[in-house]
């Protein structure tokens, strides 16, 4: 080996590598449980995340279960051409089958929402959740007036319902835990 190929080998090597992209990615799908985020100046910690897929293709919704204090909201990502963000807050009531589900709502009399659309998805879950790894669960999104919108999601006999509203993505900050 020429001394020429030896010094250009030590040159290459002693240049600075480009950042792994194992870590990079859209923030809104790679947060993790631990991160904090903030969403219209409050800030929370990621207490847990839901990944919603079809078998054998890429993730297509994420809901990362935001806690402030006692305070446990839902962030909701839809992802398509763009992402589709709303920020929730869990709903009390009871339902006891999926068949059930009615395609309008009304919820304290006063507020109609109507069936967007509906699907079946298998769950990858982290941290504390309602809900367990690699089972299916039927999801509703509705739609209702002022942008408000409504979710209902079961899994194994258990309801959870959220309400919220759409926000916009550049209003969500990440920042990893370390």
């Amino acid at each position: 080996m020429s001394i020429f190929k030896r010094v250009s080998n030590i040159l290459r090597s002693n240049k600075e590598q480009p950042p792994s992209t194992a870590s990079a990615g859209n923030p809104l799908e790679v947060a993790r449980v631990g991160d904090i985020v903030s969403v219209d100046l409050e800030e929370y910690v990621i207490s847990g995340k839901v990944i919603y897929f079809d078998r054998g293709f890429e993730p297509h919704r994420y809901a990362y279960y935001l806690q402030s204090g006692k305070n446990i909201q839902c962030l909701i990502v839809e992802k398509g051409r763009t992402y589709d963000c709303f920020l929730c807050s869990f709903i009390e009531g009871a339902l006891d089958d999926p068949n059930d589900v009615p395609t309008r709502l009304e919820l304290d009399g006063d507020v109609t929402f109507d069936l967007e659309f509906h699907r079946n998805d298998v769950s990858r879950t982290e941290g504390n959740t309602d809900f367990r790894s690699g089972d299916d669960i039927i999801f509703w999104r509705y739609f209702g007036p002022d942008q408000r919108f409504f979710f209902l999601q079961w899994q194994d006999g258990k309801f959870i319902a959220l309400e919220g509203e759409r926000t916009p993505g550049n209003q969500i900050k990440f920042l990893k835990n370390s």
